[in-house]
């Protein structure tokens, strides 16, 4: 497991849709350095893109600041279903220095993706779980939260964050 360093907004990467990804031994070390990576920097999510890779994976552990980790890899993640229910609720970026910005996300998805290994996985993830993965799947499809923030709000964001 090796820390890989995080790609930083605007690189132009961070704003390209990444290609499916292939099973396989470097999958798999790519998902071990992306939890190493997560962890170091202190975030409950991370996506392939924001370490260079273009392509569809990520990783999340919404859980280990309050307890026991839960790493968890996402392989060509696709949500099927989300609630029509938004909530906004600010989010942070380990690609975007700074800000947190309000995004409006579902409670609630329907998630399918392949584990590391080739097998099908689905699950329904509700609350922060779900908003997380909403926001690294827009990383794989070349979205970060500067995208989805309100007009006013990004743009005082793109203020704060000039040196």
């Amino acid at each position: 497991m090796a820390v890989r360093p995080i790609l930083r907004w605007p690189d132009p990467r961070l704003s390209q849709p990444c290609a499916p990804a292939v099973p396989g031994p470097a999958l798999e070390e790519l998902a071990s350095d992306m939890l190493a990576t997560m962890y170091h920097a202190q975030g409950r999510g991370l996506a392939a893109p924001q370490v260079g890779e273009m392509v569809r994976l990520f990783v999340m552990d919404t859980v280990w600041k309050d307890g026991p980790a839960e790493p968890q890899v996402f392989v060509n993640p696709e949500i099927l279903w989300m609630s029509g229910e938004r909530v906004e609720g600010p989010e942070g970026c380990l690609s975007i220095a700074g800000p947190r910005l309000t995004v409006a996300r579902a409670p609630e998805i329907r998630l399918r993706w392949t584990s590391l290994f080739g097998a099908e996985q689905e699950a329904l993830l509700l609350g922060f779980a779900a908003i997380c993965a909403q926001h690294e799947i827009d990383h794989l499809d070349g979205i970060v939260i500067l995208d989805r923030a309100a007009p006013a709000a990004r743009d005082a964001a793109l203020r704060e964050m000039q040196p």
